[in-house]
Parts: structure tokens; sequence; C-alpha cells
């Protein structure tokens, strides 16, 4: 009996060591999806961050938050968060943040006035392997290098113009690596008669950490389509 529990208690811990390697490994996939903001607010001028965005706000003129996602993608609302699947945003328990972090996460996601980070938590943040505050704080540090790159520049120089899914890849590859741009996926959507970028997602392979090497992160992902060819970089304000 006593071999028998032995062998039943190394197994658990060898399921859970197997499951946090998957979690946290350097095997694992993630996608960062990161938001051009005005694009977003052109079809959601209702919600507290659209309202209340200017051009003089950061948001305007760099790169948000919408959430970095464990792969694949039916990963989602793991361990307690499997109930709270379907409930509005702001029913949602809200993630247990240092006030430094959530400092931090209320610049670099204009939807925590809508509960975002409430529902990027439970959907996908409690599948990450780590705490709130390592989820977000890796995650915007990942924001943070591509919004000092040449990709926010080019975003940046851009407001207001159109720019090409190449330009933007050819961005990425200058500023993380030859390839790094076919691990990019861009986002438009239409707004009238014009097609904004609203989005972009890249692929990342490997365990991020809080100083991440994003070069290595995502030239080890897979290349995928490239999306939307073209789009035009919108400036603050409803148009």
């Amino acid at each position: 009996m006593r071999h028998f529990l032995f062998c039943l208690v190394a197994l658990s811990l060898a399921v859970v060591a197997a499951d946090a390697e998957e979690r946290r490994g350097p095997s694992v996939r993630n996608v960062l999806a990161i938001s051009w903001q005005p694009a977003f607010c052109e079809g959601q001028p209702g919600r507290p961050e659209c309202r209340s965005q200017t051009d003089a706000r950061a948001d305007a003129s760099r790169f948000s938050l919408h959430g970095l996602w464990p792969q694949p993608r039916s990963r989602q609302y793991c361990g307690e968060a499997a109930g709270l699947k379907g409930q509005k945003w702001s029913e949602l328990p809200a993630p247990a943040l240092s006030n430094a972090v959530r400092g931090r996460l209320e610049a670099a996601m204009p939807g925590t006035q809508s509960g975002l980070d409430r529902h990027e938590w439970a959907r996908h943040g409690s599948c990450y392997g780590g705490t709130a505050d390592e989820y977000y704080g890796e995650s915007i540090a990942l924001l943070d290098a591509i919004n000092a790159s040449p990709v926010g520049a080019l975003f940046a120089a851009k407001r207001g113009g159109e720019v090409s899914t190449e330009e933007i890849r050819a961005a990425f590859d200058q500023a993380f690596g030859k390839g790094a741009g076919e691990r990019v996926r861009v986002s438009c959507r239409q707004d009238g008669g014009r097609r904004l970028v609203d989005e972009l997602t890249i692929g990342l392979v490997g365990d991020i950490g809080p100083q991440p090497d994003l070069p290595k992160l995502i030239l080890a992902s897979r290349p995928t389509k490239p999306g939307c060819p073209d789009g035009i970089v919108d400036p603050a304000g409803l148009q």
C-alpha cells in the first residue's frame, strides 16, 4: 500500500511539473495582440476609454495592450477561472496586481476602463502559469519593446496616412531580426470607406520572463499569413 501511495504521489508531482513546463518552458507558445487604439475606438465610441481619448494621450501615438494568449487558442479559462466564462466583464474578479503593475497596466491597456484586464486575466492569464503581476508585467515588457522599436516609430510617423503590411513586416525585420516580420499578422477593420489597421498579432515561442528576449521569442515561432495588405493609421478622434 505504501508503495502504491508513493507511486501515486510521484505521478501527481510529475504531472504538475510537466504542466508547469508546458506553460512556462522553452517550447511554450503565446500570441501577443497589440491594438491601435484610435482605430478600435472608431467602432466602439461609447466605451469610456474611447470617450476620453485625445490626441495628447499616449495611446493616440503608440500601441496598446490587447492581450497575451497562451496557445493553442482552445486553452482558456483555466483552473479557478473555469466557471467565469460568459460573465460580464464588470462582474469578473479583478486580477490581484501590485500598485506598480496596476499603474503601468492602466497606461498600457486603456481598456481597463471597461474591464478588459479582468476579461483577459480570466480567459487567458489564468492559463499563463504565473501570477497576475507576472502575466501583465511580462505583457507590458513586450509591448514596450515594440513601441520603442522601428515598428512603433513607423506607426507614429504614419498617423493619418496609409501603411502597408510589407512596410510593417520590414520594420519588424529591422527591429527584431530578418524573418521576424513573417511572424506578424495585420488585422484591419472597415470604417465607412476607410480601411483601418486596428491590431497586430505576433507569435512567440519560449519563456518570456520579466526582461524578454523579443527577437529570440519571435524568431522561434512559425511564419503566419500576413493578413490585410494595407490600411490607414487612424489618428485620435472620431472621423
